[in-house]
């Protein structure tokens, strides 16, 4: 048996973060949503995703194989109810297909998300359903992830002790760290949810976190780091300055004094110091943001909406992110003034134009920047931004 996750219709109106990764790589809490589907199901996963990325992130064969819309946050009885499921049965949520049970050799119709045919026996599933849809539902059920991660990852297990530096605020229970994680003289308040703290994070000195936060392996919150929650930094990351209801999903830096609002940055981006976004209009109107599978401005619904920024791309010192920004992968973005709310893939430049930032020149800053957290860019990786360069480069928009 498998679980194989399923883009199901959703990967363009994730992008720029689904340049790079299937629905099912997002992290939106502690875990991956793979991670987390195949550690509550325990079951092997694979993806179904697109061509360009199949390579590095594969299928999984089995007998039978569960096909799971990748969007949906694996709560306990939604992933008990999958499990539950026998071939030739679909579970249905209010009209919509959430799973499918099938064996390993049948493939999906071409059409199967869309539209339920009467070939499958329908399952209605009553329980909570979470799903992921667009880049800022990652920092909207951020909070209902962190908490589903949690539970999962603490339950009849222990933590690592915590200082006596420190001051908590709360129930002291909803604390956890992992082994080799160090906590120092730093205030945490888990009034409105946990915190978590990776294998090996470290959390300096005058630190101030409101939960839920989650911090993975090996990152680090800087002295003096205000995070209000529900925000998760994913491992490597590093983190300084204020950051609210945001989410970086991994070995990212916002090193620096600054502001980090209603976000999600991809992995191995950089904010250079000073960076500040927006994430509120002064008309205090709802946020529009460029989305790429209406290839125009979409409206949030949302009063509070900051920057999406794509894997890989960087700003320089004291740039400024209006609100409902969106960035793509690979770009560098700088100097004075505020930059387009839409910048693709691979842009150099910022409010006075952009430039093409040439592959070759950024796959060998990429390989430069990984070596840092002894992490190698693979030719799948390459292969990957490749794709990307070719599909929304500046040269391509």
């Amino acid at each position: 048996m498998a679980i194989i996750l399923s883009d199901a219709g959703h990967w363009k109106h994730l992008l720029p973060l689904t340049f790079t990764r299937p629905v099912g790589v997002l992290r939106p809490g502690i875990l991956t949503m793979a991670e987390a589907w195949g550690l509550m199901a325990g079951q092997p996963v694979g993806f179904s995703t697109e061509d360009h990325l199949a390579t590095k992130f594969p299928g999984a064969k089995a007998d039978t194989v569960r096909e799971v819309d990748a969007s949906l946050l694996p709560l306990s009885e939604l992933v008990e109810a999958v499990l539950r499921l026998e071939a030739g049965e679909a579970l249905t949520h209010r009209g919509r297909t959430l799973a499918f049970c099938r064996a390993g050799f049948e493939p999906l119709e071409a059409d199967a998300w869309e539209k339920l045919s009467t070939t499958w026996h329908a399952k209605g599933y009553p329980g909570e359903v979470i799903a992921f849809e667009r880049p800022w539902h990652l920092f909207q059920h951020c909070g209902r992830a962190i908490q589903n991660d949690f539970a999962f990852l603490t339950k009849h297990r222990t933590s690592a002790p915590l200082h006596a530096s420190n001051t908590v605020i709360g129930d002291p229970s909803l604390i956890f760290l992992e082994p080799g994680a160090t906590v120092h003289a730093s205030v945490l308040n888990t009034g409105n949810g946990p915190i978590w703290i990776g294998e090996g994070a470290e959390v300096m000195e005058g630190s101030l976190l409101r939960g839920p936060v989650a911090l993975g392996a090996h990152a680090q919150f800087k002295m003096g780091t205000k995070v209000y929650g529900p925000s998760a930094f994913g491992p490597g990351c590093r983190v300084g300055g204020e950051v609210n209801n945001s989410v970086m999903l991994g070995y990212s830096n916002k090193g620096h004094d600054g502001f980090l609002g209603n976000s999600v940055l991809g992995e191995w981006c950089n904010l250079g110091a000073g960076t500040n976004n927006s994430n509120l209009k002064n008309t205090y109107g709802r946020v529009k943001v460029w989305s790429y599978a209406e290839e125009n401005m979409l409206d949030t619904g949302l009063q509070f909406c900051g920057l999406v920024m794509g894997d890989h791309s960087k700003s320089g010192i004291a740039t400024m992110f209006n609100t409902g920004t969106v960035v793509g992968v690979c770009a560098n973005v700088f100097g004075a003034d505020f930059p387009p709310k839409r910048i693709p893939s691979f842009a150099w430049g910022g409010a006075s134009g952009f430039d093409t930032y040439e592959f070759e020149r950024a796959t060998e800053t990429a390989h430069r920047v990984m070596a840092r957290r002894d992490v190698e860019l693979t030719t799948e990786d390459e292969a990957i931004l490749k794709e990307v360069f070719k599909r929304d480069s500046v040269e391509e928009v």
